[in-house]
């Protein structure tokens, strides 16, 4: 099924893809399962059906497996094959981030920064956008930056802020590059080069413990 989906030593065919995802998916496959679903997110070989979707996800979700947790989260989130639920979407990606899913993390941090399915708490947040940052995920440095300039959770910290949103720019996130750009013109010489220090040492430590 995979190598019909990205047409690796065969004419890429997404028909074909479903045929044989289908099959491992029935004996209970999880990653089968998974990739299932996706193709009923994004209507590639079958028609686009997100309680399909939703169907299949859960089916992999249910076997631990953290890729579709994250997605079922996302489902709940938006509302999209079932109805919105946030408590149920906080559910499935605590599920998957506790596995280390940097996307679930992420999201679960955004939860906690807007109080959606959870009480708001924004210590809680910084907790789940770090855990996500520490692998290099750049919209979670890129809120991590926010948290600093703001005093979100934890103290305003111009230099910090400014090092996250640097960090998030360089993998090219625009609203990170307006955001460092705008904290730049209220920083000293000597916060900007602290900033500036402090962007080359996370980086030299691959973004642990910054």
């Amino acid at each position: 099924g995979a190598m019909y989906a990205s047409g690796d030593g065969v004419p890429q065919d997404y028909k074909e893809s479903v045929k044989w995802y289908r099959l491992a998916a029935d004996q209970g496959h999880a990653t089968a399962q998974f990739n299932l679903g996706s193709k009923y997110y994004k209507g590639q070989g079958v028609p686009q059906d997100y309680k399909e979707a939703v169907k299949w996800y859960r089916l992999a979700a249910d076997q631990g497996y953290a890729k579709a947790q994250s997605n079922l989260g996302a489902m709940y989130a938006s509302g999209d094959g079932v109805p919105q639920d946030y408590k149920e979407s906080v559910k499935w990606y605590r599920l998957a981030a506790d596995q280390g899913h940097a996307t679930a993390q992420f999201n679960l941090g955004v939860k906690y920064d807007e109080g959606q399915g959870v009480p708001q708490d924004y210590r809680e947040a910084v907790k789940w956008y770090r855990l996500a940052a520490d692998q290099g995920y750049e919209d979670a440095q890129s809120n991590l930056g926010v948290m600093y300039a703001e005093g979100r959770g934890v103290p305003q910290d111009a230099p910090t802020a400014y090092m996250w949103w640097n960090i998030a720019a360089a993998a090219g996130n625009k609203t990170a590059t307006e955001n460092r750009d705008q904290i730049t013109q209220s920083m000293t010489r000597s916060q900007i080069e602290k900033g500036q220090d402090m962007t080359h040492a996370c980086i030299a430590k691959n973004y642990k413990g910054c």
